[in-house]
Parts: C-alpha cells; sequence; structure tokens
C-alpha cells in the first residue's frame, strides 16, 4: 500500500481517547494504533469477555500502553449514560465505530430498531454526554464511522423505526447516512470541534458475518466469508481511514474519509466524497432534533 500508513499518526502522548466497539475488527486496530502511539485509550465494549481479551492482546503489542477497559452497550441508553457519567477529566479524541450490520429485527433496551439505535442513536447520546468533556480540550476530535452504503441511505422521518416493513440491509444503510448527517451537523453547530466522518470500505472484520449467521442464512454466511477474502482489506487496513481521520493535522471539519482506490474498497485513506444528500443542512437540523427527542439527550449550548 502506499500512500498514508499508521506510520505517518503523530506522536499522541498526553491525549486521551475513547473508542467504541474497541473489541475486535477496525475498533481494535483503531486502539491499537492510538496507544502505540502514545493516546491513553478507553476500550469501550459491551461483552466484559471479549473486551477483556482485547485489552490483554493490545498490552501484549504495546507493553506499557496507557489502557483501559469500560463497559459500554450502544443499545442500551441506560449503559450509555452510565459510561459518560464515569468518564473524568478531558477527554481529546471520541471515536463512534461501534455497530451492527443487516441484523434480523431487534429492538435496543428502549425500543428502538437495532441498527438505528445501536448505530446512530447510541452514539448520538453519548457523544452530546461527553461533549463537555470534549470541550475542555484544546482541540477535540469526533471521528463517527459512517459505510460507503451511506450513499443509497434514505432518512425516512415517518418511519425511523422500520415500524412499517423491515429490509435489514435498507435499515443498515438508513443508519450508516444517520451517522454521516450527524457528523456534519455536529460540524455546523461546534466550531471549537472538530468532527468528521470516515468510513474503512471494504474490510475483512466478523460484522459482515454476524447478521447472516444470527438469521441461520448459511448461503449468506458463506458468501460473506467469500467477499471477505476475495474483496476485502484487512481489519488493520480498513481502520486507516479512522486513523488518519483521527489523527491527521489535514483531517477538514464536516469532510469523510475513506480508501481512495477503485470505487473507494480499499486503499490509502484520503477525503472521499460521499453524495449531496448528507450535506443538507436541513436534513441534519431535523435527524439533530429528533435524536434529542429520541434519546433525552439535550447537546450543551455553542
Amino acid at each position: 500500500m502506499t500512500g498514508w500508513t499508521a506510520d505517518d499518526i503523530p506522536d499522541l502522548g498526553g491525549r486521551r481517547a475513547i473508542v467504541t466497539g474497541a473489541n475486535s475488527g477496525i475498533g481494535y486496530h483503531t486502539a491499537l494504533q492510538l496507544a502505540r502511539h502514545g493516546a491513553a485509550v478507553v476500550l469501550a465494549c459491551r461483552s466484559a469477555e471479549r473486551g477483556a481479551q482485547a485489552l490483554g492482546r493490545l498490552r501484549a503489542a504495546v507493553p506499557g500502553a496507557a489502557v483501559e477497559l469500560a463497559s459500554l452497550d450502544l443499545a442500551d441508553l441506560e449503559s450509555v449514560r452510565a459510561f459518560a457519567a464515569a468518564h473524568d477529566g478531558p477527554l481529546d479524541l471520541l471515536v463512534n465505530n461501534a455497530g451492527v450490520m443487516a441484523l434480523p429485527h431487534r429492538t435496543t433496551a428502549d425500543g428502538f430498531e437495532m441498527q438505528f439505535g445501536t448505530n446512530h442513536l447510541g452514539h448520538f447520546a453519548l457523544t452530546g454526554l461527553l461533549l463537555p468533556a470534549l470541550r475542555a480540550t484544546a482541540a477535540p476530535r469526533v471521528v463517527t464511522v459512517t459505510s460507503g452504503f451511506a450513499r443509497v441511505g434514505r432518512l425516512r422521518f415517518d418511519d425511523l423505526q422500520s415500524e412499517r416493513r423491515y429490509r435489514k440491509w435498507v435499515a443498515y444503510a438508513d443508519s450508516k447516512l444517520a451517522n454521516l448527517v450527524f457528523a456534519k451537523e455536529l460540524a455546523r453547530r461546534y466550531s471549537d470541534v472538530l468532527s468528521v466522518a470516515a468510513h474503512p470500505g471494504y474490510a475483512s472484520t466478523n460484522l459482515q458475518q454476524a447478521g447472516p449467521q444470527m438469521a441461520g442464512n448459511a448461503v449468506t454466511d458463506r458468501l460473506a466469508v467469500l467477499g471477505n477474502t476475495l474483496i476485502g482489506q484487512s481489519a488493520a487496513g480498513g481502520a486507516l481511514p479512522t486513523l488518519y481521520a483521527a489523527a491527521s493535522p489535514d483531517v477538514v471539519t464536516g469532510a469523510c474519509y475513506g480508501p481512495r482506490g477503485v470505487f473507494n474498497l480499499r486503499g490509502a485513506p484520503g477525503r472521499v466524497p460521499m453524495g449531496r444528500t448528507a450535506d443538507r443542512a436541513d436534513l441534519g437540523r431535523r435527524l439533530w432534533e429528533t435524536s434529542e427527542r429520541l434519546t433525552g439527550v439535550t447537546f450543551a449550548p455553542a
């Protein structure tokens, strides 16, 4: 791979970061490289067992790393509030990475459709609750991980919870568009917070197989394995756009970063276009107001 790599990450000594979903895949490699370059990193994980395993791997890979594990279930707003309340001190970087993809229909602890509730609403609430800690630092960043599927998503405000009809890939695309719209609206509202989106392209992680496995669909599961093998780049490679967005001095607030290779599926990271829909200020404002109402989390005044 040519272009920007993890070796180009600057010294992050003294910076504090939180990475959601850091127990595996892109989240783990994001946390690993942030720690390797000096940041103090909190691995925010839903599974205590998988989180502890990831923490052990990271400490073995980076002896002396300033890393810790904390419990966070983005599908439960009570857990989100407890996590934020337990955070102490300023925060330089929040990486909204965790997510679910193409699951059979499920609902969160608060009754939201699982993909929209976890991927967007959980991270929206988390960001709002941690915003005072972020704004207590000189140059805070929020990186929200979206997907190329955001390009075909829609925000159906008359049916955000897919109650009329649930189509798992449509719901996923819609949730990833919400991630992108949120990142851009956060940038509009807070000039003192650098808010960007990142997407990994096609990265070989267990995310592609989780949905088919939950549905008991062996054919789709095998296709996911084949796609990971033939098309996908490694999880470490898929983490590079997130790391670029989190650490590069060239990042522009409100932009999206992803692989610059063919069809933006793989390759070195850089700024990528994501369509005009996500840039609509009216859409951002409506999603923001709706998300505040649904989560009960109101962001501090700018």
